[in-house]
């Protein structure tokens, strides 16, 4: 007989930003960084982009949540911890992955913050030229 997996984790990425979260079955307490949910993540926009998984996945309420979250800012972390969300859930129960991937929660954003290039004021931006 298998054994039921007791406590799940998953890591999540975003520019600067990485969230570990370990996940386990409960009533829906979810603490961030030793922090209340709402405390953390002041703006609904942030509580929805980290919670987008498990509403679509219908799970909502079902499971305790201990985000650990370091680098970045406070968006970057957000959508990191969606992300490691989806991976905690893909690792509880694999048959999820497909819908998962089909809404977009397994791709990491790769984008990434352009270098400073010398001669200029930043990565684009250029000092005001001057003809005369």
């Amino acid at each position: 007989m298998a054994k039921k997996i007791e406590e799940v984790t998953g890591t999540g990425r975003r520019k600067r930003a990485v969230a570990a979260i370990r996940m386990r079955p409960g009533s829906g307490k979810i603490e961030v960084n030793g922090r209340e949910f709402e405390n953390y993540f002041t703006l609904e926009l942030q509580r929805n982009t980290v919670l987008a998984p498990l509403e679509e996945m219908k799970l909502n309420g079902r499971y305790d949540l201990m985000i650990r979250t370091r680098g970045g800012g406070i968006d970057g972390q957000a959508v990191a911890a969606r992300l490691g969300i989806a991976r905690a859930l893909v690792v509880e129960d694999e048959t999820r992955r497909a819908d998962l991937k089909a809404l977009g929660f397994l791709r990491r954003d790769p984008r990434r913050r352009e270098r400073k290039k010398y001669g200029h004021k930043g990565a684009r931006k250029s000092f005001q030229f001057s003809k005369r």
